[in-house]
This record gives structure tokens, C-alpha cells and sequence, in this order.
């Protein structure tokens, strides 16, 4: 298995220059929940975008990654489209085990959803047969045609 980070709010830091919310272009947040476990996972970034900078150039960049991984492929994603993105490797994937996750508050802020949302991408990427795409967040995990960004609750919910 193998955790590609594109940055999204799970990934957000505070940098005090900027008075902002950042993504920095590193993995230190999926580093430092690892570090919490035994789980020898290789983690790889690319992107490094809130999702809702992601083009379709990401995607394919997402799309070719994916498609050089023998293993399942957990994806750490912005929320915003995460469920477009989901779409598009499910439109061009036939033969892979893809779970996409995220997190609404940062890991650097508030660790405990981002954590919760990867433990279950992780365990869904380690546990569903087949090939498919999913989206594992808030406790559902469903296919990504299944399952949708709830912008008047801030949570994920079933279709």
C-alpha cells in the first residue's frame, strides 16, 4: 500500500509570515500520524493544491501515479472535490483498489478527524477486495458515487 498526499486541508499548516493557512509542500502531517503506528507505509506527495486549485493536469499527474502502483492506493485530498477527482481515476481506472480521504480541519490544528479519517481509509485499503474507487470519510466508507460532501452539515453523508 501506498499513501499519495495532494496537499487539501488535512495537509494545512498556519505559516505566521503569510497570517494564512498554507499547504506546504511536504508530508509532515501523514508523517507524524504514522509515526503513531506500525504500519510500514511509504508515502509519496505530489500536487500539494487545496482541491480547489486542482485542474485536470492534476488529475492525469493523480491518473499516472495511481496507475504505477501494484498495491492499493490511499489518496489524501482536499475535500472540496474530492468526489470529482474520485470520479475522474474511476472513469479512466479499471484494475486498482483506490481510497480517497481527507479531512475538514487540519491535522496541525486538531489531529483527531484527520487521523480518524485516514485510520480509515488505511483499514478500508487493507480490508475491500476488488477494483474500485471509494471515498472513506467521517466513519462511512462507499463508492464514490455514493457518498457526498454535506456543505450545510460540514460532514460526509451516504446518497
Amino acid at each position: 500500500m501506498i499513501i499519495l498526499n495532494t496537499g487539501g486541508t488535512f495537509n494545512k499548516r498556519y505559516d505566521p509570515i503569510q497570517g494564512e493557512l498554507i499547504v506546504p509542500k511536504d508530508n509532515r502531517a501523514i508523517e507524524e500520524y504514522l509515526k503513531k503506528s506500525c504500519q510500514n507505509i511509504e508515502v509519496r506527495g505530489l500536487i500539494y493544491k487545496d482541491s480547489l486549485e486542482f485542474t485536470d493536469t492534476d488529475r492525469q499527474e493523480l491518473l499516472e501515479a495511481v496507475r504505477n502502483e501494484d498495491s492499493p492506493v490511499v489518496i489524501v485530498h482536499g475535500t472540496d472535490t474530492m468526489d470529482v477527482s474520485a470520479q475522474f481515476l474511476a472513469k479512466h481506472l479499471d484494475d486498482k483498489l483506490v481510497v480517497l480521504t481527507g479531512a475538514m480541519m487540519p491535522f496541525s490544528i486538531d489531529p483527531v478527524e484527520a487521523s480518524a479519517n485516514l485510520t480509515l481509509a488505511i483499514a478500508a485499503a487493507r480490508l475491500l477486495g476488488g477494483r474500485s474507487v471509494y471515498i472513506a470519510m467521517h466513519g462511512l466508507v462507499a463508492p464514490y458515487h455514493q457518498i457526498y460532501k454535506n456543505r450545510n452539515k460540514g460532514i460526509f453523508c451516504l446518497k
